[in-house]
């Protein structure tokens, strides 16, 4: 299985900004990498009107929008358990060719993460109550019983997570 690490945090912490850098070294070091965005509320992925959307609204069971240089899937979830977090997993299948998936969000899914937390954050790092949480990226002075990286530590970052999951 394609490994998958969670990237999470509290809102506007900076978990976009980190997958973005991450998908950077990652794909320097020559890895091929997928990444799952969590959405909490359902969400239209394509534009109404469109023939792709009116495809989809009349009942099919998938959509693929193609061009020369991408390809675009919509599918109807299968997997309707009610906890999006349960989904994470099953999503993989459509990444199987990926050497690592990057997720944004899942705080709740059994699958490695590693936590953006802000020193400007009331509440306390994640990482004190998840002991599915591997590492932290922060600007903050804490203590932590995971491997800690500053914000700017992508490429170390990157090595940590090539030489524990890949």
């Amino acid at each position: 299985m394609v490994p998958i690490i969670s990237i999470i945090g509290y809102a506007d912490a900076g978990k976009t900004t980190l997958v973005e850098k991450l998908i950077c070294e990652l794909k320097k070091k020559g890895f091929r990498v997928g990444t799952v965005k969590h959405s909490a509320h359902g969400s239209d992925f394509d534009k109404k009107g469109k023939d792709s959307w009116r495809h989809f609204a009349a009942g099919a069971d998938a959509v693929a929008v193609a061009s020369s240089d991408q390809l675009a899937v919509i599918r109807r979830n299968e997997n309707q358990t009610g906890d999006s977090h349960d989904q994470l997993s099953s999503l993989s299948r459509y990444l199987t060719d990926m050497d690592v998936i990057i997720a944004e969000g899942y705080k709740k899914s059994r699958f490695p993460k590693i936590e953006v937390y802000r020193s400007v954050i009331d509440d306390p790092p994640l990482c004190y109550n998840n002991d599915t949480i591997v590492a932290i990226v922060t600007d903050a002075k804490i203590q932590v019983s995971v491997p800690c990286f500053g914000l700017e530590d992508v490429v170390q970052l990157t090595d940590f997570i090539e030489n524990t999951y890949l």
